[in-house]
């Protein structure tokens, strides 16, 4: 018997993200470029000289170096900046709070190269985000957040956040915690068991719904009111026990830092010393379990059945691969908890009044359609536009990755709206 096919692309490395080939007389200037706070990150500046205006492109985790969008930005007179941020290619530790300082770090440089118009372009959870990021900028200080979800100092008031003029958001989720709310399985019933399940809550279950893929699943409404009830207390339940491990942490953080900390027994000192800075990991099971992934009447879109990662989520649900599946427990409460982070689009949108372009793949996986549509009716910007786009999440159509059709419509469709605005 033949294995499963699990993955959808051949490889997730940047070439699913990268252009072919640049127009002619494009410079290419790598930056090295150090935050506020220390952190560091860095990015590529195209431009061919004389350009105003500057698209920008980050992702949390992905590196937006080469984003397919960027040539036909260039072709138009608009300069594109492609950023990797301090957690690129490993979002095990990442602090969304901090990112944000990534993002200003950009923006200052840009600004100081005499760009006039910065523009954001957030891609899937780029969009997440620069949409986090743009609220706080307009935000002034003092009610910007002092601290990161997992209640670090992290002041933002005390930096200097330069707003941005435009917002695209292309095929951007509600957040990488929202976006797990509805992807993770709640039939988990033990966080230490890989296989551990309550069979009346899984979704790959035939007795609920499910059918033998590539067939299409139908679950019943009070079977998915049920699951997404049973979604929402599994994150509360990851949720405690990431607070627990970082409170656990803080008590010996504390008497390591008592008065009478040096008079203590040398065990009793090693042993604080040892349970302050051990690191500790959460390894999230099973977050391919979206009942839309397998029930296309769940949302109804032109999507192919499964997930963005497979046309077979029943089986990869169980693999080490998945989103979010390692994490700190401060990363986990910052950047994958639908409860506890900041980083959700639909909040965050509502400060957002600049001009704001939201761009949905018709046949996308991981973003529904109600949530690109969620995101432009939550948009109080007076210049607002929606455009629906035939291709999956990446922009690639039936042809497979050989199909960028929707990728070039996309890139098009973002160079006129930055052209007749800015």
């Amino acid at each position: 018997m033949a294995l499963p096919q699990l993955a959808r692309y051949p490889s997730l490395g940047p070439s699913l993200w990268s252009f072919d080939r640049l127009p002619d007389g494009i410079g290419v200037e790598p930056i090295a470029l150090t935050a506020a706070d220390g952190g560091e990150s860095s990015g590529v500046l195209y431009r061919k000289g004389g350009e105003r205006v500057c698209a920008l492109f980050m992702h949390p985790r992905g590196d937006m170096q080469r984003h397919y969008a960027m040539p036909t930005l260039l072709q138009a007179g608009i300069a594109t900046w492609g950023q990797a941020g301090r957690f690129v290619n490993n979002d095990i530790n990442c602090i969304k709070e901090r990112l944000l300082l990534d993002v200003a770090a950009a923006m200052t440089r840009l600004k100081s190269l005499g760009f006039e118009k910065l523009i954001l372009v957030g891609n899937s959870g780029g969009g997440a985000l620069y949409t986090f990021y743009q609220s706080q900028a307009v935000t002034q200080p003092p009610a910007r957040h002092r601290d990161t979800a997992a209640g670090d100092a992290c002041d933002l008031n005390g930096f200097d956040l330069p707003a941005a003029d435009g917002m695209v958001q292309l095929a951007t989720h509600l957040g990488e915690g929202k976006l797990m709310e509805v992807i993770i399985d709640p039939s988990v019933t033990d966080e230490n068991d890989p296989l551990s399940i309550e069979p009346s809550l899984d979704m790959y279950e035939p007795a609920n719904g499910f059918a033998p893929l590539p067939g299409p699943s139908r679950y019943k409404p009070e079977f998915v009111q049920r699951y997404r009830q049973a979604q929402r207390e599994r994150i509360a339940r990851i949720d405690a026990i990431a607070r627990a491990l970082i409170e656990e942490q803080r008590h010996y953080l504390r008497r390591i830092g008592a008065e009478d900390f040096e008079a203590m027994p040398f065990a009793e000192q090693q042993w604080a010393l040892r349970r302050g800075f051990v690191g500790r990991y959460m390894e999230v099971h099973r977050t391919e379990a979206n009942p839309a992934y397998t029930d296309p009447s769940i949302t109804p879109s032109a999507r192919a059945i499964g997930s963005f990662f497979t046309p077979r989520p029943d089986v990869l649900n169980y693999s080490e691969a998945g989103f979010g599946k390692y994490q700190t427990p401060r990363a986990w409460l910052s950047t994958w908890s639908g409860k506890s982070s900041r980083a959700s689009t639909l909040d965050c949108v509502k400060a957002i009044k600049e001009p704001t372009l939201v761009i949905a793949y018709t046949g996308d996986n991981a973003v529904m359609p109600c949530d690109t549509d969620a995101i432009h009716r939550a948009s109080p910007a007076d210049d607002k536009t929606i455009h629906k786009v035939a291709g999956d999440h990446l922009g690639y159509g039936p042809g497979g990755m050989a199909d960028r059709a929707g990728q070039r419509r996309a890139a098009a469709l973002i160079a006129e709206w930055i052209g007749a605005r800015f």
